[in-house]
């Protein structure tokens, strides 16, 4: 029997615990209505709480009206709490079917971050998982997507009717006299997934396999087990998920040699970003690997939603016009003891000033770049002529900077100091020098001008850090 299948579900994927408040997505199709039926029915063995969830995508009008009133009174009939949602999603710029499918999983995720339900139940079906892989096989998926759609989602999505066909549900529900609304919109051809589901399966079964939706359904979960088993014995560097910053720099050391775990984590890096690896397909996962084996040190690859660059021993992945949104000019007069924040986000500049006995030892157990100056050459006891002291001023390098750092024979530009050193080019941007009557006096990471530098005479030190915020 159907239910028994998804208890069976529940029980093998460990979907709930007792007291769960469980949001059934109810569209009022044939699929969600089931899947209410039978969690109603089976919902006490786990003590389950209901909430009946619904959008209105404002996609059919009068139709969708009508089938948010249904599904309202679907859940009056069993006195459960109603979660309704109304959402223009033509309107959005966007792929129809993946501006509705975005909305949902917003209003789902929403739900279960302000603790409205623990978790949402969807009413997909193996008929929609043999439809998932296929078409995912037409797109060139990798072993991920070829997992299709998952029984539980780590985002708190649940899926127990994921054993069961679609033809299963309607006898069911046929057997029981139990109504359903049909959605017109299934039968339009213009939509992919309809073509798919009406004419290429039907002729897929016809043809070659008539066993076809359970044999696609069996690759999901080989797929699944497999692609689960491979993250767990492959030791990939950990990736965070940082929307705010968007973007991630990977060590070209840290990439693994090996193809299979490296896409996994050029794939793992990329979702981390944009939240999804849809349109991310095969050519551009190895164009990225291209790239990381190649010689040439600096190139660019473009992705569906992500500038990649390499620079030197570094790849790194930003969203697109991340960069351009980042202010990267600024000069600003600053006056010791101060802390400026770098308005390009590269943290903060420290500068103290120290009374020291001559030329006394200076240690400081700090991460951050930490440079001595000798602060009465910068700023003279008396101003010459009586006129007023040149400021000290913090600004972003310049192409054609250059200055004589502390061991240096010669002045240098900074640009060739970038060189040396191996700095990646996005890093270069908003890069912190201080400069006092318009000659550099210090630079990150390349320290002190040497006419400026401490020495043994030094009575008064200005320390300058570049303190970088976690």
């Amino acid at each position: 029997m159907l239910e028994d299948r998804v208890a069976d579900t529940i029980t093998r994927y460990a979907m709930f615990s007792p007291g769960h408040r469980v949001g059934v997505a109810v569209s009022g199709g044939a699929d969600s209505v089931c899947l209410l039926h039978t969690l109603h029915e089976l919902g006490s063995r786990w003590d389950l709480r209901l909430h009946v969830v619904h959008i209105d995508h404002g996609i059919r009008g009068a139709a969708s009206e009508a089938d948010a009133e249904f599904v309202r009174a679907l859940a009056a009939s069993f006195g459960l709490p109603f979660e309704f949602r109304r959402v223009d999603v033509p309107a959005i710029d966007d792929n129809l079917e993946q501006a509705a499918r975005h909305v949902r999983q917003q209003f789902y995720l929403e739900m279960v971050r302000k603790g409205t339900v623990d978790l949402i139940a969807t009413g997909h079906t193996r008929s929609d998982q043999a439809e998932t892989v296929l078409f995912r096989i037409l797109r060139g998926a990798a072993l991920t997507g070829l997992s299709g759609i998952r029984p539980l989602t780590a985002d708190g999505i649940v899926r127990p009717l994921l054993y069961c066909t679609r033809s299963d549900v309607r006898s069911w529900l046929e057997a029981r006299n139990i109504p359903w609304r049909e959605d017109e919109t299934n039968q339009d051809r213009s939509y992919a997934r309809n073509r798919l589901r009406h004419d290429l399966l039907p002729q897929l079964r016809r043809d070659y396999n008539p066993r076809l939706d359970e044999a696609l359904a069996n690759l999901a979960e080989l797929a699944r087990d497999e692609d689960d088993f491979v993250g767990q014995v492959v030791n990939l560097q950990p990736i965070v998920n940082r929307p705010a910053e968007g973007s991630y720099t990977l060590s070209l050391s840290d990439l693994p040699p090996h193809p299979a775990p490296a896409r996994r984590q050029i794939r793992q890096i990329i979702a981390s970003l944009k939240g999804d690896v849809r349109q991310i397909d095969f050519a551009h996962v190895e164009a990225i690997l291209d790239m990381a084996r190649s010689k040439n040190g600096h190139a660019r690859v473009q992705v569906p939603g992500l500038d990649v660059t390499r620079s030197y021993d570094w790849l790194r992945f930003a969203i697109q016009g991340h960069d351009a949104a980042r202010p990267t000019e600024f000069c600003v007069t600053v006056a010791p003891p101060q802390t400026v924040d770098l308005p390009c986000g590269n943290g903060q500049i420290v500068l103290e000033l120290v009374e020291t006995a001559g030329g006394a030892a200076f240690s400081q157990g700090c991460d951050s770049l930490l440079e001595e100056l000798d602060w009465d050459r910068i700023v003279p006891l008396a101003s010459p002529a009586g006129g007023k002291t040149a400021p000290l001023e913090l600004r972003n390098w310049r192409p054609g900077d250059r200055y004589r750092p502390v061991g240096r024979r010669r002045e240098q530009k900074i640009k060739l100091l970038f060189e040396a050193a191996r700095i990646p080019e996005w890093e270069r941007r908003g890069w912190p020098v201080v400069t006092f009557d318009a000659h550099i006096v210090w630079s990150r990471q390349f320290g002190a001008a040497a006419g400026f530098a401490r020495d043994e005479s030094t009575k008064t030190v200005l320390r300058i850090a570049h303190r970088v915020l976690t």
